[in-house]
């Protein structure tokens, strides 16, 4: 595991948004879904691309709050631009569970 200083973990932007749009991406190399995210006034609505078909569908993530880091450059995957990455953690089968609060927060509000 590699350590990093408090300093650096500092400069990663992780906020808080709601997912208001979600699409399926057949166009990528690996089953994903197209999110639309909403992370407030100072941020507003940023896209991105997530490998989540196994445990959600679009229809079941509108509404649903994701954590998300905001400060990386947009990233074109096939004919998307994702412009923040959606984190979460992998099950037992490897398949990708969303990294989420536990209590609605405020979108935009970043992770301290």
């Amino acid at each position: 595991m590699n350590q990093i200083s408090f300093d650096e973990f500092l400069n990663v932007d992780i906020r808080a948004g709601t997912i208001v749009h979600a699409e399926a991406f057949p166009e990528a190399r690996k089953p994903a879904i197209k999110l639309w995210v909403d992370l407030g006034d100072e941020i507003g609505e940023k896209k991105s691309s997530a490998q989540i078909t196994v445990h959600y569908t679009p229809e079941s993530l509108i509404g649903t709050q994701v954590m998300a880091v905001v400060n990386f450059p947009p990233r074109q995957i096939g004919p998307f631009m994702s412009e923040i990455l959606v984190l979460g953690y992998e099950d037992a089968e490897g398949a990708i569970v969303l990294a989420r609060p536990d209590h609605r927060v405020p979108n935009g509000k970043r992770m301290c």
